[in-house]
């Protein structure tokens, strides 16, 4: 299947699913949060998906690898609020356990398409 878009990607497709899933957690969130943890948590979700499309949409595959490499960094921060939010009680592990599964499968895939950009850079 050829790209045309980066709404093709399937880690696109997997990183907005797990969007929607960080937003309907954080709905359960103590108000007190909206602006702190709640905040970041959401912020880093979105920076995963729209780091893709932006990277995606690049001229040169530098740029696109940077693009790439910030969208990981969004994943691990994400990835740390899911736990810091455990830590705090504010979700059950059968919450918490779907949406860490996601942050791996992204991650991995995330990881597959910078090597494979990486080999077309050599």
């Amino acid at each position: 299947m050829s790209v045309s878009s980066y709404r093709d990607l399937k880690v696109w497709q997997k990183a907005m699913d797990l969007v929607v899933g960080c937003y309907r957690l954080t709905e359960g969130f103590p108000k007190s949060e909206t602006y702190g943890l709640s905040s970041q948590l959401r912020r880093a979700a979105v920076s995963v998906p729209a780091n893709i499309a932006e990277g995606q949409g690049r001229e040169a595959i530098k740029e696109y690898l940077h693009h790439l490499s910030i969208a990981n960094g969004s994943l691990m921060e994400l990835e740390t609020h899911l736990l810091i939010a455990g830590r705090l009680g504010y979700t059950e592990d059968r919450e918490l356990a779907p949406l860490l599964a996601q942050t791996s499968e992204v991650g991995k895939m995330l990881n597959g398409l910078i090597k494979s950009l990486r080999t077309k850079t050599s």
